[in-house]
């Protein structure tokens, strides 16, 4: 699981602090009905790591601990599969919590009232299409998942998501390389959706491969590791380092255990508060994270590359 982490460890990224907390990001487990090639994640149908009640109730207690934040971010995995994603999406949004659900669009067709449930409780979608191309999409994330993928956002059209509910849409790149310029991919993904199959959304988040778990995985089996990294490296801004999602987030992984960022989940790099690491989240409420360390490693290029990346898309 962790092939890249001995490989990412030692690094000249520059050290970073967190700042005020605005969003929690919760991963409610790794199960998923897909299983795709870019996946940082490495979820699939197979996986049986799922956050339990006992463990969103801290979730919950932390959220109305801390008056600072105003997001919880849902992810997954798809976090819809969580038996419990319902309940928490209800128990934050009657606290007056905005919530994401970063969404595959499948699983829309799997659960037949979920876009219904999700525009009920005003939840905003992140949903993944990597492309606008059904050849490219099929390619990374299954055969017929293009297709399913545009009956999801007609669906969410139809509820008045794209127009009056926000709903944004995610680009990954095909493989080892950066994203383009973010304005100019949305609106021709805005161009070719509407003409070709009448489907609106809000805004277009250009967001870059991580070298860590599945697509880590297959960099060093086709030898292209280093040469991303090093693309990520000479690619670096220092502008983008004080708008990277780290400084006003934290991720808690499907335990209750807390990282400074998703990626750092996935590697296993926990928060680390006065030299101790392995924070769960029941034991933060009321600790101020402001000013604390945060960890970096050379995955981090990543989000400083280019225009910068981050969940919320391009930071430049």
């Amino acid at each position: 699981m962790l092939a890249t982490l001995p490989l990412l460890q030692e690094t000249d990224f520059p050290m970073l602090t967190r700042s005020t907390l605005d969003t929690l990001q919760v991963n409610l487990g790794y199960l998923c009905n897909q299983q795709c090639t870019h996946c940082h994640v490495n979820a699939g149908p197979h996986r049986k790591e799922v956050m339990t009640q006992e463990t969103c109730e801290h979730v919950l207690s932390y959220l109305r601990a801390t008056s600072s934040i105003k997001t919880l971010d849902l992810t997954g995995g798809a976090p819809e599969l969580n038996p419990h994603f319902r309940d928490l999406v209800i128990s934050a949004r009657n606290l007056g919590i905005h919530v994401i659900d970063r969404c595959n669009l499948t699983i829309l067709s799997e659960q037949a009232d979920l876009a219904e449930f999700l525009a009920q409780h005003d939840v905003d979608i992140i949903a993944s299409l990597p492309c606008y191309l059904e050849e490219n999409v099929d390619r990374q994330r299954g055969k017929g998942t293009f297709e399913q993928s545009i009956t999801g956002l007609r669906q969410l059209n139809a509820l008045g998501y794209g127009t009056d509910l926000e709903l944004n849409l995610v680009f990954n790149p095909q493989g080892p390389h950066l994203p383009g310029a973010q304005v100019a991919l949305e609106s021709d993904y805005k161009t070719f959706l509407k003409k070709n199959y009448g489907i609106v959304f809000n805004q277009l988040y250009t967001i870059c491969n991580m070298p860590i778990q599945r697509f880590g995985s297959a960099l060093i089996t086709k030898g292209q590791f280093h040469p991303y990294m090093q693309l990520l490296r000479e690619a670096h801004s220092n502008e983008n380092l004080e708008t990277v999602m780290c400084r006003t987030l934290i991720s808690i992984d499907w335990q209750g255990y807390v990282y400074d960022c998703d990626f750092n989940q996935m590697l296993g790099l926990s928060l680390c508060l006065e030299k101790q690491s392995q924070h769960h989240i029941s034991e933060l409420v009321d600790v101020n994270l402001e000013g604390n360390p945060i960890i970096v490693a050379q995955h981090c290029y990543g989000c400083t590359a280019g225009q910068g990346s981050s969940c919320g898309g391009a930071l430049a």
